[in-house]
């Protein structure tokens, strides 16, 4: 295992912190500070996983911050936001429209009805228990899939 430098672990701790995976920041490191380090080394600076569990307190910390940040900074990112969606939609169908391009209006359509229907939506709904029942709640979990919902249609 390679010694590796402050700058290389804080750098390793950030790429971690903003979801990249241990591949990507091996060959990042590879590329930015010419060390080479294994995927085994790189998660053993996440401390999320349990190669990560005896890190240093500062090395932590900034990891939390960082995905913090990047938690915060990504609903700040307009395409991230469905209204800006629909309206980039909008914008296209009225452009494939004016150029006659019916194909793409009707897929840029198809593409706006998803957005709307939540096709791509987790849904999770908590159904309360009967109250002569004494297991606990049930949490009851529906995985809305476009392709299996239009095969069976």
């Amino acid at each position: 295992m390679a010694a590796l430098s402050n700058e290389v672990k804080g750098f390793i701790v950030q790429a971690l912190a903003c979801f990249d995976t241990p591949s990507q920041v091996a060959e990042a490191v590879k590329n930015d500070y010419g060390v080479e380090v294994s995927r085994q080394q790189v998660e053993s600076h996440d401390p999320t996983k349990v190669s990560g569990k005896g890190l240093a307190a500062k090395w932590v910390t900034l990891f939390h911050d960082t995905r913090k940040r990047f938690r915060e900074e990504s609903a700040e990112i307009p395409i991230a936001n469905r209204s800006y969606r629909l309206r980039m939609l909008g914008r296209l169908v009225e452009k494939a429209e004016s150029s006659r391009n019916a194909r793409l209006a009707l897929q840029v359509l198809e593409q706006a009805a998803k957005e709307c229907g939540d096709v791509y939506v987790n849904r999770q709904t908590k159904a309360e228990a009967d109250p002569g029942d004494t297991t606990p709640n049930r949490v009851e979990v529906e995985i809305v899939d476009a392709r299996k919902r239009d095969a069976d249609a």
